[in-house]
C-alpha cells in the first residue's frame, strides 16, 4: 500500500474502532502492514489532525481520536460531577504508579499503615488499576499495576512521563508530612528490604488506616 493509502485505511479503522488500538493490532487489521509503516502513518495522520477539532493520540501505546482539549467545553452538556479521592487512596494510587506491579504487603510496607480492601476496589472500579497477576513467592500475593485509562484520564503516554518530585514540590503539592513519605519511599527502593515482600508483618503490629478508608 502506498502511503496515502496506509493514512486513510488508519484513519477508516480508528474512527470506526471502540476502542484504541495499538500498531500490533492496527497492522494485523490491515492485513499485516509493516509496523514500521503503520506508525509512520500515525504520526503523518496525529500530525494532519494537530490543528483540527479531533486530535489523534496516543495514550499507553495504543492510538485514538479524541476532541480538542480547547473545544472539550462544547461537548458537555450536563456539569461533570468531581470524583475526589480520599488522601489514602491518593497515596495507595501514586505507590503503584510509581512502583508497579507491587502487592498489598509491600504498599503496606511502604505507607506504614494496613490498606483496607476497600481502597483497592475503588482504584479498581475507577478503572486506574488491575490485578496484574501473583508474585511467585510464599503465598501468591496478588500485585497491582496501572492500566491504559490511568495513563488516558491524566494525560500522560507512557509512565515515564510521571512528575518527579522535585517538580511535584516545585508546584507546591508536597507539604512537609509528604516530604516525609517521599523519603520513606526513597528509602524503600526495593518497597521491601528484607526481600520477602513484607509476608511476615503481623495485623496487630501494623497502624490501621484512617477513617476515611472504612
Amino acid at each position: 500500500m502506498e502511503p496515502d493509502e496506509i493514512e486513510r485505511a488508519l484513519e477508516a479503522t480508528l474512527f470506526a474502532s471502540e476502542e484504541p488500538m495499538s500498531v500490533d493490532a492496527l497492522a494485523k487489521h490491515l492485513g499485516g502492514l509493516a509496523n514500521g509503516d503503520v506508525r509512520e502513518g500515525l504520526n503523518s495522520l496525529a500530525a494532519l489532525y494537530e490543528k483540527r477539532g479531533i486530535h489523534l493520540v496516543e495514550r499507553g501505546k495504543r492510538w485514538h481520536f479524541e476532541t480538542a482539549p480547547d473545544l472539550a467545553h462544547l461537548l458537555r452538556r450536563e456539569r461533570e460531577q468531581v470524583r475526589r479521592l480520599s488522601r489514602a487512596a491518593t497515596e495507595v494510587l501514586a505507590i503503584i504508579a510509581y512502583h508497579e506491579p507491587v502487592s498489598r504487603a509491600e504498599i503496606e510496607s511502604i505507607r506504614g499503615v494496613q490498606t483496607s480492601a476497600g481502597t483497592l476496589d475503588v482504584l479498581m472500579e475507577a478503572g486506574w488499576i488491575k490485578m496484574a497477576g501473583r508474585r511467585e513467592v510464599p503465598g501468591r500475593p496478588v500485585i497491582y499495576a496501572t492500566t491504559p485509562e490511568f495513563l488516558d484520564h491524566f494525560g500522560l503516554e507512557s509512565r515515564r512521563d510521571l512528575p518527579g518530585m522535585d517538580e511535584l514540590r516545585a508546584a507546591g503539592l508536597l507539604d512537609p508530612v509528604d516530604d516525609a513519605f517521599e523519603e520513606a519511599m526513597d528509602a524503600a527502593g526495593n518497597p521491601d528490604p528484607q526481600g520477602d515482600h513484607g509476608d511476615d508483618i503481623e495485623p496487630d503490629e501494623m497502624p490501621q488506616e484512617d477513617a476515611e478508608d472504612s
